[in-house]
């Protein structure tokens, strides 16, 4: 049953995850975004209590 040998299947299965664990990372992880985020201002905001009219 040739389904059964795992001679060709192991190789691409091995090297298939070889490929999905160096080589698409490191390409993933080299782009870069057109845009960069702004850091945000940290302010404190004001926050006085409010006076009810009643």
């Amino acid at each position: 049953m040739p389904q059964l040998n795992p001679n060709p299947w192991f190789a691409i299965l091995v090297f298939s995850w070889f490929i999905f664990l160096t080589i698409i990372p490191t390409k993933v992880l080299a782009h870069m975004t057109p845009n960069e985020p702004t850091p945000v201002n940290e302010e404190k905001h004001k926050t006085d209590s409010w006076n009810w009219p009643w």
